[in-house]
Order: C-alpha cells, then sequence, then structure tokens
C-alpha cells in the first residue's frame, strides 16, 4: 500500500464498495462514486483527499482485470490499472468524517488484501466500517429497491435495529473484510441492494440512488443526491419500455409486483408510514 497523504479525520465512517462479484447493476460502486462528488458543487471545501492506494502487482490477475489504456488532454497514452484507493473525505456540517474505499474485487490473497485494509482503519481511528453491495434478485424494477441491513455482530446489529448476517455459502471480499471486522472488534455492516435480474445491465442508478437513502438513514446525514434522482427516474421508464416490448417479461414483472404488494401490505404500520413521512420530509428537504 503506497500511503499519500493522512488527513485530520473526526471520528471517521469507512464506507466502502468493489466492482465485480458484489456490485451487480454497478449499483454499490456507483453509491461511492456518487458520495466522493456529492458535495462538491455545495461546498468549495469539501474535497476528497487520496489517502492510499493498493498496489495492483499484489493483488490483481491481470487478465481477469485487464490494464486500460487512455489517452490524457495533452494526446499522452497512459494505462489505468486496476487498483484500490481510500479518500478521506471531511464533511464541517456533521459531527464525524468518512473514509471511502473504492475499488476493483482484487483476484487474490485476500487475506492480506484485508489486513492492509484494516491496518489502515486502524491508523485513522475508524469506527464503524460500512461495506455496501448488489446483488441480483426476483424483485420488481417498479417498486422500491429493497436495501438489506445486516452485521456479523450480534450486538451491533440489535443496537442498529439489523438482522445478524445468517447467509452460508461462497462470498466476495465484502465478506472476508467483514470477518477481519469481526475478528479486531471492528463495528462492521452491511448494505445490500437489489437488482431486478431481467434488468442487471449497468448501471442501476435506481439502485444507487437506494443505497444513498439508506446511508442516509444509518449516518443521519443529508447526502446531495443532484441528478441521480432523475437518472433513477429515466432508468425506470426505460425497463418499464423493455418489458412491454416482450409479453413474456411483462407478464412476469406483473407477476413480482403482485408479489411484492402482497408481501408488504401487511408490514404497513403506523410507525412505518410516520418513519417514510420523515425520510420524504428530509429528502424534500435538500431539493
Amino acid at each position: 500500500m503506497e500511503i499519500h497523504h493522512i488527513p485530520a479525520l473526526r471520528n471517521p465512517i469507512m464506507v466502502m464498495a468493489f466492482s465485480g462479484w458484489n456490485d451487480a447493476g454497478a449499483a454499490a460502486t456507483g453509491a461511492v462514486e456518487h458520495l466522493l462528488s456529492a458535495w462538491h458543487n455545495q461546498a468549495d471545501d469539501v474535497v476528497p483527499q487520496l489517502i492510499a492506494d493498493i498496489e495492483s502487482e499484489d493483488f490483481y490477475d491481470f487478465q481477469v482485470n485487464r490494464p486500460h489504456i487512455y489517452v490524457d488532454e495533452s494526446k499522452i497514452r497512459n494505462i489505468s490499472w486496476p487498483t484500490t484507493q481510500i479518500f478521506g473525505l471531511a464533511l464541517p456540517e456533521y459531527s464525524r468524517d468518512l473514509v471511502i474505499v473504492k475499488g476493483t474485487e482484487p483476484s487474490m490473497r485476500w487475506k492480506s488484501f484485508t489486513r492492509e485494509l484494516l491496518d489502515l482503519a486502524d491508523d485513522l481511528e475508524v469506527s464503524l466500517i460500512i461495506a455496501l453491495g448488489s446483488m441480483l434478485a426476483d424483485v420488481p424494477h417498479s417498486r422500491p429497491i429493497t436495501v438489506s441491513g445486516s452485521s456479523t455482530h450480534p450486538d451491533l446489529a440489535a443496537r442498529l435495529g439489523m438482522e445478524v448476517s445468517r447467509y452460508e455459502g461462497p462470498t466476495g471480499i465484502l465478506g472476508i473484510i467483514s470477518d477481519g471486522c469481526m475478528r479486531r472488534g471492528i463495528d462492521a455492516l452491511s448494505l445490500w441492494a437489489a437488482i431486478p435480474h431481467y434488468a442487471s445491465s449497468s448501471p442501476s442508478p435506481k439502485a444507487t440512488l437506494s443505497l444513498v437513502n439508506s446511508l442516509e438513514d444509518y449516518l443521519d446525514i443529508s447526502i446531495p443526491l443532484a441528478d441521480l434522482s432523475e437518472a433513477a427516474d429515466e432508468w425506470e421508464r426505460d425497463v418499464t419500455e423493455m418489458a412491454k416490448e416482450d409479453s413474456d417479461v411483462a407478464e412476469y414483472v406483473k407477476a413480482l409486483e403482485d408479489t411484492k404488494d402482497a408481501a408488504e401490505l401487511p408490514d404497513v404500520s403506523g410507525d412505518t408510514i410516520a418513519k417514510e413521512f420523515e425520510r420524504y420530509l428530509r429528502r424534500r428537504s435538500k431539493d
């Protein structure tokens, strides 16, 4: 890992996402990319600072994640290597700052990768790690994108009103990092957005928006949305038009909608409505 700059951060929270297996529809990486630019047009002093990047040669198979050639503004050819970058983001309006981790899921040596990343989290005195992911699921695109939150630690899950993760099966780098956090005693949680598998082509801004909204709820902050809401609406309209062109897909979507509506109807309560109304008012205040 190459350290570029260690900023002064206040009780920081680390938010991370990796492209690849954990990132259906590029929703999770889209969320961290949004965080890196969200405040730029509103406050000149809220600028991400590159803290470190992780050495590509140590963790990536370049036949799996190939480097890209690009031409810069001076018409000089350069190579962009797959890597993971860590940024600091100071938020003067809030009591805590952010550490943003954005990268490509490593191809190998996951234990060493996790150790390096969590060593840096310890050095930065990170108090909480939030992993963002997105997965394909049997859900309709025309309903709110579900974001499920879980933690591997029962005490933290109880404090946040989350489920304790009971998943068993293959995992990605997020699962390895969550396990490393538990072993070190670092509070960690995961937020996963469910992407309709019939509309999984990247990007999925509606799922990115749901992850950003969930971060607002868990961190109790207001994140500028810029044009993310409009992009989410446009994505939904495009998928609706695509579904109409195939009668089988249209029937399948209708069945998913009916199932989703029937499952959620019994859960509607006064408390649920009040919470949703509070979220609505908070997000309207940002417009």
